[in-house]
């Protein structure tokens, strides 16, 4: 029962952030903020043909997603099909939307199902793929203030005087780190031949699968495709309302690294994202505040709805795809007999 409150108690928390920023938000516009807020989603009738590439678009970065994770897998001899590692992958972010920080379990939870594997051992390679993704984020972060140092220098070290992190504080981070560690190492001497020390070893299998995989630069190459599509949705966000239509592919990389900040702070980015989005296009690209938030609605109710159409429709297709196939294995293996 304490349980279920406290995780109850966390959704209304995250939700509830975001409910708070989007009360917020709204009520620092101007009667002339909405009504030029308005007209830009109003611009987006006209330019419809471009739901179909945002789409494509969506569902590839999630595809690879789903093969760079396959990839994963295979040191741990657990070879999924594409088929259900993409649904599942698709299912995790719906989850997530739901249900905030716990899209990783559910898709972990759909592909062990659905392929009758082990859990423990995919839940590792969800912790490398994590892992993988904020170093990526780091270096797409350094790569946005290198390209657009002319613009973005000034800003950005103003900002970090405002939030510097004080050495004692990362101490501190990294001595916590540390302790944790040597805590799950500890844990699992103790009890190496306990089920508990087994779930820990598969987990700990699963995290170095990175170093164990044969196919590095395809996993290399899966992942340059997976920020390609984050950065060519943005772009494709640009052209739906005219005040940002002129900006190219760097400002696009400049709104990519602040959206992915705000898509951490709250469940799906909801409240986080827009004002995110509006931040970096008003102080690096002179968009003025109402049209930049408008885009930044727009770019998020765009990823929303990819998550939404393609989670329900891995939902629906999931079960069917795997009755069909297990009964094809039936009769086949009917047949060898």
């Amino acid at each position: 029962m304490k349980k279920i409150l406290l995780t109850i108690l966390q959704y209304i928390i995250f939700f509830g952030l975001g409910g708070v920023l989007i009360w917020w938000q709204y009520g620092k516009l101007s009667e002339n903020d909405k009504t030029e807020i308005f007209a830009s989603f109003e611009q987006i009738k006209d330019r419809l043909w471009l739901l179909f590439p945002v789409l494509i678009v969506g569902f590839l970065s999630h595809l690879f997603r789903a093969l760079r994770w396959k990839l994963l897998l295979e040191p741990l001899k657990l070879k999924p099909t594409t088929t259900n590692i993409t649904f599942a992958v698709l299912i995790g972010y719906l989850v997530n939307l739901l249900v905030p920080r716990m899209g990783e379990v559910a898709k972990c939870t759909v592909l062990a199902k659905y392929e009758h594997e082990p859990v423990d051992k995919i839940v590792g390679t969800i912790v490398a793929e994590r892992s993988f993704d904020m170093l990526c984020l780091v270096v797409v972060t350094l790569l946005a203030f290198i390209l657009q140092a002319d613009i973005a220098s000034e800003y950005v070290q103003e900002q970090m005087a405002k939030f510097a992190v004080t050495g004692t504080t990362i101490a501190t981070a990294f001595a916590g780190l540390t302790a944790f560690i040597l805590l799950l190492v500890l844990i699992y001497r103790k009890n190496r031949k306990s089920r508990l020390g087994h779930f820990l070893s598969n987990i700990g299998y699963g995290i170095l699968s990175i170093k164990f995989m044969h196919k590095k630069g395809q996993f290399l190459l899966y992942t340059g495709l997976i920020w390609f599509c984050y950065l060519a949705l943005v772009f494709l966000g640009f052209k739906a309302i005219e005040a940002t239509e002129h900006l190219g592919w760097l400002p696009a990389l400049s709104v990519l690294v602040f959206g992915s900040l705000g898509m951490i702070v709250t469940p799906g980015g909801i409240g986080a994202y827009p004002p995110a989005v509006q931040l970096v296009l008003v102080k690096l690209y002179a968009i003025k505040a109402s049209y930049a938030l408008a885009f930044g609605w727009v770019s998020w109710m765009a990823q929303t709805a990819i998550v939404l159409v393609l989670g329900l429709l891995s939902l629906l297709l999931l079960p069917l795809y795997n009755a069909k196939r297990d009964g094809q294995a039936a009769m086949d293996h009917g047949e060898n007999r």
